[in-house]
């Protein structure tokens, strides 16, 4: 039951999304405000942000039964979830950047933003290990290690959601609503793998979290899409995609960092059977639901 619930709860809120249709006629918005639209990728981003991160975190009773061992499986299934995120960004980065030569952007303008790319993933990453060691050095001597990883999961997640707003919010621009639909779809079954990642830490300590904590990381992961998706409506230009999603690299990265980390303070070994299978898990899954499910959709 733990481990079915999340589906079953699945199932319920993609009915009630099919019969209710809660994105509304988006041609008739051609002609709406600005306030509309805005109101429109807001209830766009929370259903497919905050709602199947949300869900996904409603495995942490299923996890939380498991043995150690599993969970530290279920962290290197988190891993290679993460991991298969960051590959996917920075393909999106390089994309932009060969849409900016594609537009006639000149050599010193690709050389910028190519440093600005690289730059941006290595100070996110600098940035957030100086924030984890600050979190770790405040966490000596708790048990509740796995919630300082899992904020830090949120907020690695948290800056990919930005991209995934904005590729949202520039098909709705562009008046390509079949996208927007399909990515909507496609990104309700990616985040709920989010969630799952997020509680897979959690899990680790021997203390359930408060409450106020899964609402805060479900916010924290999938609340950006809704910025994201203003963004790539009102202001999107790849240079600014390059920016964020170099962010968003950075920030996996050393999350990826952390969720090993974690699994070295528990386990005499990071490599293992029980850490390299749901680790390639991970990338495969995450294979399946974006490469051939949701683009195997659009192709369509």
């Amino acid at each position: 039951m733990l481990a079915a619930g999340p589906v079953v709860v699945l199932a319920i809120v993609a009915g009630l999304l099919y019969f209710t249709s809660p994105f509304g006629n988006f041609e008739g918005l051609a002609e709406a405000s600005t306030t509309d639209v805005m109101w429109m990728m807001t209830v766009i981003g929370v259903l497919a942000g905050v709602m199947p991160v949300t869900i996904g975190m409603l495995w942490f009773p299923f996890i939380k039964s498991l043995d150690s061992l599993w969970v530290h499986a279920m962290l290197a299934l988190s891993a290679g979830i993460l991991a298969f995120i960051g590959v996917e960004m920075i393909e999106e980065m390089v994309e932009n950047g060969e849409a900016m030569a594609a537009a006639g952007a000149s050599t010193a303008e690709l050389a910028a933003t190519g440093v600005a790319g690289v730059a941006t993933v290595a100070g996110t990453f600098y940035l957030m290990k100086i924030f984890s060691r600050w979190r770790l050095d405040a966490a000596l001597g708790e048990t509740n290690v796995g919630l300082k990883v899992g904020y830090m999961i949120a907020i690695g997640l948290g800056l990919h959601s930005v991209g995934e707003g904005l590729a949202i919010g520039t098909s709705f621009a562009t008046e390509a609503y079949s996208a927007v639909t399909i990515l909507v779809i496609g990104f309700v079954l990616h985040n709920i793998t989010e969630g799952l990642s997020i509680v897979a830490a959690l899990a680790r300590d021997v203390d359930r979290p408060p409450l106020y904590h899964f609402a805060a990381v479900g916010l924290l992961a999938g609340g950006p899409l809704v910025f994201g998706s203003w963004l790539g409506v009102f202001a999107f230009s790849p240079l600014i995609a390059i920016v964020f999603l170099g962010i968003g690299v950075g920030a996996i990265v050393e999350v990826i960092w952390e969720v090993t980390e974690l699994v070295r303070f528990d386990a005499q070994t990071v490599v293992g059977w029980t850490t390299i299978v749901p680790f390639v898990a991970g990338v495969v899954l995450m294979y399946l639901l974006e490469e051939v499910l949701v683009e195997g959709i659009l192709l369509a």
